[in-house]
């Protein structure tokens, strides 16, 4: 089986050919680079690259030649996100490959969302089951690789303030997630599945303030504010308007118990019990 892996410089991809090169041989891996520099580094591991984006139907074409499954790694938000994924989609039906697999989201309810980005997520899960591929969803909790960006710089100084309420989170590690990927990939194919992918627990702020609080003996205290005064506080920082508003979707979807549902998926594929918030916050922070 030839494995295409797209975005396959990201953090995310990375950690997918990672476990991937443990699992079969490097020949039956493939890559979709974006940036030039990277390709030699890849190619190094003895993985086939091909340089391009998910807006050139030219590159995606070459890429998906004699392949049997893409791993489409979902794109960001710069671009048409849709029609980027649309035209991943719609090459690999063309090309011939048999399955295609999806890095989603694992959100509760898609018709309550506040991030309206996350509905995109949604909409490619319809569009791939419509397409006739077999297919594999992943739906990725939240990362908690994003947790420093999150709390700020001087979480240990101002404590935490994010307008989450009492809100929880399954965060899980992000190369847990791509580890756990990579073995559905390489062990089971696509079998018309979804997978929830999430911690064995969910953690609210406080959960992460008193972690942080017995990790660094510095007392850290999470101040649940209104979306208004979380507003005044960021913006003297410079937080761009569009950031600071996906920064409110993602509370208030938090807020709302969006981000807290929890399944043994992860736990199942990884072979172990995910990192805790405890020991992911200790390699996070550098404690």
């Amino acid at each position: 089986m030839q494995i295409l892996v797209t975005g396959a410089t990201g953090n995310l991809g990375s950690s997918v050919i990672e476990t991937l090169l443990k699992n079969i041989p490097a020949q039956n891996i493939s890559a979709l680079v974006r940036e030039e520099e990277k390709i030699q580094g890849i190619k190094a591991k003895g993985i086939t690259v091909f340089q391009g984006d998910y807006d050139n139907v030219f590159a995606l074409e070459s890429a998906m030649a004699n392949v049997d499954t893409v791993l489409l790694i979902s794109a960001g938000d710069q671009g048409d996100r849709m029609q980027q994924h649309r035209n991943v989609i719609d090459t690999a039906k063309k090309s011939g490959v048999k399955n295609i697999a999806y890095t989603s989201r694992a959100m509760r309810n898609r018709t309550t969302l506040a991030h309206q980005l996350m509905e995109e997520h949604f909409l490619t899960e319809d569009y791939i089951k419509n397409s006739g591929l077999n297919y594999t969803i992943f739906r990725n909790t939240l990362y908690m690789d994003v947790l420093p960006i999150f709390v700020g710089k001087k979480v240990f100084e101002t404590g935490i303030f994010q307008p989450a309420g009492d809100g929880k989170v399954t965060f899980a590690l992000r190369k847990e997630m791509g580890e756990a990927m990579a073995n559905v990939l390489s062990n089971e194919g696509c079998e018309n599945k979804t997978y929830k992918f999430t911690n064995n627990e969910a953690y609210s702020f406080y959960d992460i303030a008193k972690a942080l609080t017995t990790l660094s003996g510095k007392e850290v205290k999470y101040h649940p504010v209104d979306i208004s005064t979380f507003q005044e506080r960021m913006r003297p920082t410079g937080i761009p308007e569009p950031m600071l508003q996906k920064v409110v979707e993602f509370n208030t979807d938090i807020k709302n118990g969006q981000e807290d549902e929890i399944t043994n998926d992860l736990e199942k594929k990884l072979g172990r019990n995910p990192t805790t918030l405890k020991e992911g916050l200790k390699t996070l922070f550098e404690l």
